[in-house]
Formats: structure tokens, sequence, C-alpha cells
């Protein structure tokens, strides 16, 4: 069983930085990772995807070259740093853990509760 635990959120202004940090329990050694986001009215969506080593990563197309996902599994923590916010980038963050590196959120066996990152323009 595996209990994660986001931190990192809040309100900044358009162009800036925030480091989202994603604190697990157990060990996520043996799991891959991702971030996801769910902004008022909309269905979660993937963010970003990376393997239990770290050795890959993955990126939605919105994302990419603003977004860079990372881990630590000796710290038992997984980090999503987001650079040149846009207003669009608001939403909840949430983040994941599960079997293998995907898009799919349904495949994620472990969620936590959420973290807001608010965008202002």
């Amino acid at each position: 069983q595996v209990q994660l635990v986001e931190s990192g959120g809040g309100l900044v202004q358009a162009g800036d930085s925030l480091r989202l940090s994603c604190a697990a329990s157990g060990r996520i050694s043996r799991y891959a990772m991702g971030w996801f986001r769910q902004a008022p009215g909309k269905d979660r969506e993937f963010v970003a995807t990376i393997t239990w080593s770290g050795g890959s990563t993955s990126y939605a197309d919105s994302v990419k070259g603003r977004f860079t996902i990372s881990r630590d599994n000796a710290k038992n923590t997984m980090y999503l740093e987001m650079n040149s916010l846009k207003p669009e980038d608001t939403a909840v963050y949430y983040c994941a853990a599960g079997p293998r590196a995907t898009i799919v959120t349904r495949m994620y066996d472990y969620w936590g509760q959420g973290t807001q990152v608010t965008v202002s323009s």
C-alpha cells in the first residue's frame, strides 16, 4: 500500500515557476509515477509520467519544454518543476503511482488528494 501527498501548489502570476512535490508513505521505487491535473468542469488530464528508474519520461504536448518531472527514490518523493506558467495551467494537480508509465489515468493504482495551482494573468 502506498499513500501519496502532494505539496507546493499556490497562487502565482503568469510566467512564474512552481515546484510540486509528491511524498510517498511507502517505497515507490517499484512504481512508475505520473502527474495529472483537473481544471474546473474538465476531465482529469495527463501531464507527465516517469518510469520507476527515472530513466524515461513523457509529457503532454501542452507542458512539453516548460515542465520537468523527476524522482528521488531514496527520499520516496517525486517532483514536478513548472516554469513559464500560464493561466491555462490552473488546476488541481494530482500525483499517481502504478505499474507502468502511461498517460492512461485508470492504469494508476494510487492517487494523492491533489494540490491547487492557480496562475493569474
